[in-house]
């Protein structure tokens, strides 16, 4: 019945650990090896080697090989698994007619799972990289006569957008990487415990969000010549540095020659600095002491 109070009774907990150290462990790690194999590949060819010999005028052959392989490897192992294991997963949802409705849109069953969309949006951003590989666009160029070289005439304009896909994939590997939390309990029931109490942070960042515009609306109403506050958008963002406290002390001093703008300033500091993130850490609090016990249920 999905209780997890059930699952925390001695007796449950010790044949599930039985037989998760006995059985399924092992069977798990293994799977999770190749996952983090393919990972360590990926953070090497876009964080380690690219990086490597920056200030000389030509990277070394054995270099941009390195480079090249690795990528290769992502594209054909990583994209290539992705690709077939969700078009299986479609295909058996289309003759299922196994769908669900998010909001005026069918999507398959299967996608409801979090992990299964990470992984889909992984495999779409993968696609991205290989359409954008700077180093594909190069060897493509008559006008270049370097092997393997990323940066040339063709894929000068490219390499910021491949950049990009190649950050978000890097945070959808990490994210993908939490699924070894359930090696642990205990580390399984606080990942869970972060998932659930997510709820108040978006509550946090939407209350921000409407002070943060309603101040930006009002200061830019006010007749001053503060540069830092000169339109709606360029207000709002220097509101969010300082709740954040990014926005720097001389910033701070040079609103002393416009005591009406500093007074707005205040109040605006009072309520996201002092009240909503007090707020935010009590009701944190409240969150974690009263869905922590059941976690660890769910986390077996």
């Amino acid at each position: 019945n999905k209780d997890p109070k059930i699952v925390c009774h001695p007796i449950v907990s010790m044949v599930t650990d039985l037989i998760w150290d006995k059985a399924a462990f092992r069977t798990f790690l293994y799977g999770k090896m190749w996952f983090l194999f393919m990972l360590m590949i990926f953070v090497l060819s876009q964080s380690v080697l690219r990086h490597l010999e920056l200030g000389v005028a030509e990277r070394s052959v054995s270099l941009r090989i390195s480079i090249f392989v690795c990528r290769c490897f992502i594209y054909l192992c990583s994209l290539g698994h992705g690709l077939a294991h969700h078009s299986t997963m479609l295909v058996r949802s289309c003759r299922a007619r196994d769908f669900k409705r998010v909001i005026c849109v069918k999507v398959p069953s299967y996608l409801h799972d979090w992990q299964e969309t990470a992984s889909l949006s992984l495999v779409f951003f993968l696609m991205m990289m290989l359409i954008l590989e700077p180093i594909l666009h190069c060897m493509a160029s008559e006008q270049n006569t370097v092997v393997f070289e990323e940066r040339c005439d063709a894929s000068e304009s490219l390499i910021f957008a491949y950049s990009v896909m190649s950050t978000a994939a890097m945070l959808l590997y990490f994210l993908l990487l939490t699924d070894l939390s359930v090696i642990s309990t205990r580390v399984a029931a606080y990942v869970l415990v972060c998932g659930k109490v997510l709820g108040e942070v978006g509550l946090f960042l939407f209350s921000l969000t409407f002070f943060v515009l309603a101040f930006a609306c009002a200061i830019c109403s006010l007749e001053q010549v503060s540069d830092d506050f000169q339109g709606i958008p360029i207000a709002g963002l220097n509101l969010y540095k300082m709740t954040f406290a990014m926005y720097s002390g001389d910033s701070y001093d040079h609103l002393d020659d416009h005591p009406v703008l500093l007074g707005g300033i205040l109040i605006f500091t009072v309520i996201s600095f002092v009240f909503l993130t007090n707020l935010l850490i009590a009701q944190l609090s409240c969150a974690y002491q009263a869905c922590y016990q059941d976690m660890v249920g769910f986390a077996r």
